[in-house]
């Protein structure tokens, strides 16, 4: 690998977990501000204008709690536990394509951390790995509570990472990579009909099949109606009842982060990630009309498709609040029964149905 593009690498990198840290932190926010308006109630108004440095008054408060560890608990554990849940949590955005190439003289430099051909099983891989972080604080807190929100937070997320994974078979039959780069591209529209730059969009080959991970995806960011993990009714506060200081932050700002990273991956997959309507139309007119150089004109055209999917992915988060603040949880046999026989079936109809369009030509 060259030097350069190693440093442009890094660089992206640094740039999208720090990304995934602010919206995370914002996301907080956002949540309350989302809450009292559906619930028609003041949000936070005081800790600067409009609320906005409440964020950052949560911080301190989390970093200036007393540290706080159970009797009989496994310290290491009880420190690891947290931490890993953060790390997975934002390792899984390192491969998702958040815009196309800019160049910069004779170099072209995408806007990912990393491109492996294997990039969906990268994001199923780590994000399995996160319940790990969960499993891990809520038996080192040597609390039955905590170790009850803990076997179902494993149980709830094993479960709906089938379905998840069954309904993601069907978009690689589809596009035959796994790459999610070569996913993007291919719902592109450049060599097509004008009409066609959103119907070349996965949601529109895909709708069961992108209704099905919906679903998984509220299951496996422990997400109302699918938060019993947290359910304070029976579980006090679930995994991390027994968290204190910034340690219960990293609980909670992973949760924010899966929520991000989850959604890009949902514009990714579905919604054409950074491609928009007339993108290589517009390259065109200004390279050949307004004399743009065609790098520059491309480089315009990777800004605006990056603010799009950025504009996706809150499109996203919102819709994730959104139904926290409007549905009531379900009881957890619900939730496992929703899983097992009904998401499951659904996903494994959803593929023998795609490859019998793919077969008959229906779908290419």
């Amino acid at each position: 690998m060259e030097l350069p593009t190693l440093g442009w690498q890094s660089i992206v990198i640094f740039v999208v977990f720090a990304l995934s840290l602010l919206i995370a932190t914002y996301c907080t926010y956002a949540e309350r501000v989302i809450a009292a308006f559906l619930q028609d109630r003041v949000g936070p108004d005081r800790a600067g204008p409009y609320g906005l440095a409440q964020p950052l008054a949560d911080a301190v408060k989390m970093f200036t709690k007393e540290e706080f560890f159970p009797g009989g608990a496994n310290k290491a554990l009880f420190v690891f536990g947290p931490c890993l849940a953060m790390i997975t949590a934002l390792m899984s955005s390192a491969v998702i394509p958040f815009g196309n190439h800019i160049s910069f003289g004779n170099n072209a430099f995408f806007l990912q951390g990393i491109e492996v051909n294997i990039g969906m099983l990268w994001v199923f891989g780590v994000v399995s790995l996160g319940v790990y972080g969960v499993m891990i604080g809520g038996w080192a807190s040597n609390n039955k509570f905590s170790l009850l929100g803990a076997i179902r937070a494993a149980s709830q997320n094993i479960s709906y990472e089938l379905a998840m994974g069954l309904s993601l078979i069907a978009v690689l039959m589809i596009s035959g990579t796994l790459s999610l780069r070569e996913i993007t591209l291919q719902q592109s529209s450049e060599g097509a009909f004008v009409w066609q730059d959103i119907f070349n969009w996965n949601i529109m080959k895909q709708p069961l099949g992108f209704i099905i991970f919906l679903v998984c995806a509220f299951a496996e960011t422990n997400r109302t109606p699918f938060d019993l993990p947290e359910c304070e009714t029976e579980l006090v506060g679930g995994y991390h009842t027994e968290y204190s200081s910034m340690k219960l932050g990293l609980y909670l700002f992973s949760e924010y982060v899966n929520i991000f990273v989850v959604s890009a991956v949902m514009s990714v997959l579905y919604f054409g990630g950074f491609n928009f309507p007339f993108q290589y139309e517009l390259r065109d007119w200004l390279a050949s009309s307004q004399g743009w150089e065609l790098a520059s004109a491309q480089n315009l055209i990777t800004a605006l498709g990056t603010v799009l999917l950025f504009g996706k992915i809150f499109a996203f988060i919102f819709f994730f609040m959104w139904i926290r603040w409007t549905l009531p949880r379900f009881r957890y046999d619900q939730l496992m029964r929703l899983g097992w026989t009904i998401l499951i079936p659904l996903a494994v109809i959803n593929i023998l149905i795609t490859g019998g369009l793919i077969t008959f030509g229906v779908i290419k």
